[in-house]
């Protein structure tokens, strides 16, 4: 299976440090958070623990050529036999670290749905493939994550019961993602007309998820049904979620439900003050 990284953000949360340096490289630990990730993918197991995630793809804009150079220097080390060098992903140097594919979207930030699409090259025909944000800690077992997929569902979420003002809702009976519910400002969206938000289950989304690479063939329906401009070169920009929302009465997108999942997002300057004590908490590095 391959993954795919969302690394392109603005990190406007955690400026002033992102004034001069990509979210993905703000370091937690001595490594930055690309890493952190990184290393993450490279641990997941099979059921048989087998390695899993056999490629990764990682997009960027805000300071792409800082990223870039980055993850030159991390496939350097990952194919040197220097005992010097820095143990990359999964403590292996050579033939178990992550190839890295880049897909750049400098000319434009094309937002998550946009940003999975333009990606298409790296990841379609793979059948499966896994989705982590770059700024999101969690003890969540990927590998388990990946055996709750159904071979009918457009794509899997990892959710969650947490403390969050933006719910995603499910269908009780099949946890079939059904909408959205921002209780802050009392906004909801519902893909089914029939349901009352009170017939729904509520849960917080990770920002973890696997898709099935149907998704693509979705997509170019998507818009040319809600006429967004295409662009083969620079791309077409839309959020995965209003995506998810219109697919879900097309294909069957389910959540599935992590117990004692720990979660942390790092993309805000007082959780960054956090990051450390968790991954100290479950070893992810």
């Amino acid at each position: 299976m391959k993954a795919m990284i969302f690394a392109a953000g603005l990190g406007t949360r955690l400026k002033p440090i992102t004034d001069t340096l990509p979210k993905a490289l703000v370091p937690v630990g001595g490594k930055p958070l690309l890493e952190h990730v990184l290393n993450k993918l490279s641990a997941v197991e099979d059921a048989e623990g087998n390695p899993l995630i056999d490629g990764v793809v990682v997009n960027v804009h805000h300071f792409a050529p800082k990223i870039v150079s980055w993850l030159d220097g991390y496939r350097h080390a990952a194919l040197s036999d220097d005992s010097t060098l820095p143990v990359m992903p999964g403590g292996r140097r050579e033939s178990g670290h992550l190839p890295v594919d880049i897909s750049d979207e400098s000319a434009m930030l094309l937002e998550t749905g946009g940003a999975v699409l333009h990606a298409r090259r790296f990841l379609e025909g793979c059948g499966h493939f896994l989705i982590h944000n770059v700024d999101i800690f969690s003890n969540a077992d990927l590998g388990w994550l990946a055996s709750q997929v159904r071979p009918e569902s457009l794509a899997t979420l990892l959710v969650s019961e947490r403390e969050t003002s933006r719910f995603l809702l499910f269908r009780p009976e099949d946890m079939s993602l059904v909408g959205w519910h921002n209780t802050n400002t009392g906004d909801y969206h519902l893909a089914d007309s029939s349901l009352n938000i009170e017939d729904c289950l509520a849960y917080g989304f990770s920002g973890i998820h696997i898709m099935s690479d149907k998704v693509f063939g979705l997509m170019d329906a998507y818009i040319k049904e809600k006429g967004l401009p295409a662009d083969d070169a620079v791309g077409t920009r839309f959020p995965i979620m209003n995506f998810y929302m219109w697919a879900s009465s097309r294909m069957p997108i389910q959540g599935v439900v992590a117990q004692s999942l720990d979660f942390l997002d790092v993309g805000k300057l007082d959780t960054l003050e956090l990051a450390e004590k968790f991954m100290n908490k479950y070893s992810q590095k």
